[in-house]
This record gives structure tokens, C-alpha cells and sequence, in this order.
């Protein structure tokens, strides 16, 4: 079954009636769309990038496409039509973005902009039920609007406040994890009106899963925090919030929906992440920080190593070290069986535009893919990552696909990814050292090259821009080409 922009409430009745038998904490776990964020900044990694690892995560037979959109000037009175009916006004000039898409869905796709501005989303439920919307809200466009308008991560957040302040949001709730070259942070978003963001500290971690991790705000701190004036009267007036119990306003207690806040499919990946990260020794059952220096320099290969994890060697290794059966039959894991791809993003402020942001991308499930680099230099797709050009997506995003391997998309390479997934999950103990280890060193390869190509591209640069982008784009090109040699070598 395929859950494509269906609101949460009535996915979870839909659920309900599909699984029935089974207790309502399992079936919240297994109708969530559990997608999974973490954010470095700067002064925490070893490089001094800032990083977003992110899975996205959504149930159901899905595709995903790659698409380079191009810078646009566009004319005095042009005008997005969003999906409920709101009109948007163009500005002058939106940057290009390299845009990863998923037809048929709302809430799922992820962007990485020319100016390095990186955007994902984690889905967090919220309490709010009546929200005010205006000319039918705004969802989908949102993340396209900043990935599309703004220069800087903080940009992003403040033309994504005033979008939600505008419109009103029309799902339930959600946080977007929105990154450049020198900041990291979360805009959390409400179903209606009222939202709130917070800056990453630049020595600090982010993690989260599926519920608000924004706890007290300060919101005449302009530097850490942007958010909705009212957004603490709101609350009071809708009973979330009593001055009179709770010394200190927490954002996440008041919007949060209690149930989501203490899903046990949360608690864990949130648990088994920091865990990897912090200095200290979290309990499932502990409060989170919302964000915490880590106990090392945070590395690719760390968030990597991240994204793959399915709780072994915890008491939260529901396969017992895959003598179960493969890790990707439940659902409390990070790199979950509704994962659709992950990515690292390594956004840098000390190299030409063109290779100072990098995306990391593996293809359906981490566990078994290599992440390769796309650089946001790169000029063109590679053949088989998308169907169509980016017009006809975006026109297209929500007619209903009756099969998701019809004609347009039999010889897509996503495909290719997922079906090469499944047959590893048939035999998954048995195969999978065999495969971490043609992966791993697929991967440190590229790490420990990294700066000779990007040192060749720089060279390139300068005596022909042109030849430059081409060396980055069939640098991408070959390494998928690579990846795609170790699936067939299975």
C-alpha cells in the first residue's frame, strides 16, 4: 500500500483497520513516516563543515528522482499556484538547486541549493486541531520556496516563519532541518500558524527523529531563535501551557502530541544515536538535550555509520543479530523499512562555490549502498536518476501513479537500488560483512581523495570553468557507475 499525502490522522484510522490485532503502539510505529535527522555545526566536525545526515523515510513502493532545477529570473506578476489553492508570488531571481523528488508525495523531498542552503524534513505530530489557514494553507511549496529564495540557512528560516505565518501550515506538524555552510538549524512548524526555530550551536549536535526536540526559547535571542509572537499565549490559551505549574515555557511539551512525544519508535533511534555521539551514557527513558558537544570530531564516516543502524549489539535488536531474519522486518531502527535513500551533506565555506557543498547520497537502503558525492557543481543527471525533466515533475507531483514500475520508469536506476535491497535482505546475515566491507572502502577511498580531486577541479576551474564542471559532473557519474558494478558483483 502506498501512503502518499494522506493526512496523519487518517492514515493512522487507515492503520488502525490494517493492523487491527496488534496493539496502538505498533501500529503508530509502523504508519509513521519515520524520518531521522542529525546536524553537526562547524566547530563539531572534523573538518569544519557543517553536516546533516538525514534518512527519508516513507512507507509504501515510491521512486525517487534526481533533477537539477536552474537559476530563473522571472517577470513582474508571476505566481506559483500552490496545491490548496494559494497563490505565490515569484521573486525577482530563484537560485538552482539540485532537487531529489519523489512523485506522488507531500511531505518527502529534499533539496540542496547553489548557495549550499540544504533542506529535509522530519515529521513530528502536533496537538493543534483547528488550525487557521489561509487560501487553503501551505505544504508541499514550502521547502521549494526556500530552497528556491534563499542565500544562507537563516534566510531559509525566516522566509519559511513568514510563508507558515502567511498561509498557515495543513499537516499536522512538522520539522525542517535546514543547513548551510556555516549554520545549522530546525524550523518546527505546526498544523496552522505558530512556529519556532533554533540555531545548532556551532560545537554542538542535533539529533531527532519524529517529535519536537525545540524545549525553552528565547525569542529575543534573534540569533538562536526566530518564531511566532504568540507562541506562548497560544499555548496558554489552549490549555498546553499553565505558568502557574511549569516554571519554564518548553515549546515541544506544549505543541508536541503527547503520544508521538513518548513513542517507543522515537525513543529509540533517538537513544541508540546519541549514544554514538555524546560523552555521556543516555537511558531510553532519559530527557534528550537538544543538542550536546560530541564526544569526538563528528566524521562522514560517523554519520554514515549512523544512518545504518539497526540498534545491534543493544537490547533494542529486534532481529538479535540478524539470526531473526534481516533488520529491515522492524521498525524501531534507524535505517528502517520504510528508509528511501540517505544522505550526508558536507557543506563547507572554504572552497569555490561549485565543490564547497557535497551531498552524500545512498540510494533506498544505507546498510547496503555506498553514499557517493554529487557536488553541487554538477551540470547534469546522470541517465536512469529521473524521469522526465524538472517541469514535468513538478506538474506532475501529484497525479496518481497507478505503478510505480510502469513504462516511464521501467529502466530507472532507483529501482535497480531496491530491488538489489530486497534480495540482500533474503540472506541478510549471511551477506552483509561481505558487503560493508566493498562499501566501506568504495568509501574511504573517496574520503581520502577527496581533496586531491577537489584540488583538480580548483586547477581546472581557473583555466576553464566549463571543462571544471564537467570533471565534477562524470566524477558523480563514474562513481555510480562504480556502485552500481558492486551490486552486480553480488
Amino acid at each position: 500500500m502506498k501512503f502518499r499525502s494522506i493526512p496523519v490522522r487518517v492514515m493512522l484510522l487507515l492503520c488502525s483497520l490494517l493492523f487491527s490485532a496488534e496493539s496502538n503502539e505498533q501500529v503508530s510505529e509502523k504508519c509513521e513516516f519515520n524520518c531521522f535527522s542529525v546536524m553537526a555545526g562547524k566547530n563539531a566536525t572534523v573538518d569544519g563543515s557543517v553536516m546533516f545526515a538525514h534518512n527519508e523515510d516513507d512507507y509504501g513502493d515510491q521512486l525517487v528522482n534526481w533533477y537539477i532545477v536552474p537559476a530563473q529570473k522571472h517577470k513582474q506578476g508571476e505566481a506559483m499556484i500552490m496545491r490548496h489553492g494559494g497563490t505565490l508570488p515569484q521573486p525577482d531571481q530563484t537560485w538552482s538547486y539540485l532537487w531529489l523528488e519523489m512523485p506522488g508525495m507531500e511531505f518527502s523531498d529534499s533539496y540542496m541549493n547553489e548557495w549550499g542552503v540544504t533542506i529535509g524534513s522530519d515529521q513530528c505530530i502536533s496537538r493543534e486541531e483547528y488550525p487557521e489557514l489561509t487560501d487553503g494553507g501551505i505544504g508541499y511549496e514550502l521547502r521549494e520556496a526556500m530552497a528556491a529564495r534563499a542565500k544562507t540557512a537563516r534566510e531559509a528560516v525566516k522566509i519559511g516563519g513568514a510563508l507558515v505565518g502567511q498561509f498557515g501550515y495543513t499537516d499536522s506538524g512538522r520539522t525542517y532541518c535546514i543547513a548551510d555552510a556555516n549554520e545549522a538549524w530546525m524550523l518546527s512548524v505546526v498544523n496552522g500558524k505558530h512556529w519556532v526555530a533554533q540555531r545548532i550551536p556551532d560545537n554542538e549536535v542535533a539529533i531527532i527523529p519524529n517529535y519536537y526536540t525545540i524545549t525553552a526559547i528565547n525569542l529575543k535571542d534573534t540569533i538562536n531563535f526566530y518564531g511566532s509572537a504568540d507562541l506562548v499565549s497560544y499555548a496558554e490559551n489552549k490549555g498546553w501551557f499553565n505558568p502557574g505549574h511549569e516554571a519554564v515555557f518548553s515549546f515541544r511539551k506544549a505543541y508536541g502530541d503527547p503520544g508521538n512525544l513518548t513513542n517507543m519508535g522515537n525513543l529509540i533511534r533517538h537513544w541508540s544515536a546519541i549514544n554514538l555521539m555524546a560523552e555521556r551514557e543516555y537511558k531510553v527513558d532519559d530527557e534528550f538535550p537538544f543538542s550536546f558537544e560530541p564526544k569526538q570530531k563528528v566524521t562522514l564516516n560517523l554519520l554514515f555509520t549512523i544512518l545504518r543502524n539497526h540498534n545491534e549489539g543493544s537490547d533494542y535488536d529486534e532481529s538479535k543479530g540478524y539470526t531473526l531474519g534481516d533488520p529491515h522486518g522492524y521498525v524501531r531502527a534507524i535505517c528502517s523499512p520504510a528508509t528511501q535513500y540517505g544522505f550526508v551533506a558536507q557543506l563547507r565555506s572554504n572552497l569555490p562555490q561549485e565543490i564547497a557543498f557535497v551531498i552524500w547520497i545512498a540510494p533506498f537502503r544505507p546498510c547496503v549502498q555506498p553514499f557517493i558525492p554529487w557536488y553541487s557543481g554538477i551540470t547534469e543527471i546522470p541517465e536512469g536518476y529521473s524521469t522526465g525533466d524538472y517541469q514535468t515533475a513538478r506538474k506532475n507531483q501529484f497525479i496518481e501513479i497507478e505503478n510505480i514500475r510502469g513504462e516511464s520508469s521501467r529502466d530507472h536506476k532507483f529501482l535497480e537500488y531496491v530491488d538489489y535491497a530486497n534480495q540482500v535482505d533474503e540472506n541478510y546475515r549471511s551477506e552483509i560483512e561481505s558487503i560493508r566491507k566493498k562499501t566501506g572502502e568504495m568509501e574511504n577511498d573517496l574520503i581520502q581523495n577527496q581533496k586531491e580531486f577537489e584540488n583538480r577541479v580548483i586547477s581546472e576551474i581557473e583555466t576553464d570553468f566549463s571543462a571544471g564542471l564537467e570533471l565534477i559532473t562524470k566524477y558523480t557519474q563514474h562513481q555510480l557507475e562504480w556502485s552500481e558494478k558492486i551490486m552486480k558483483s553480488k
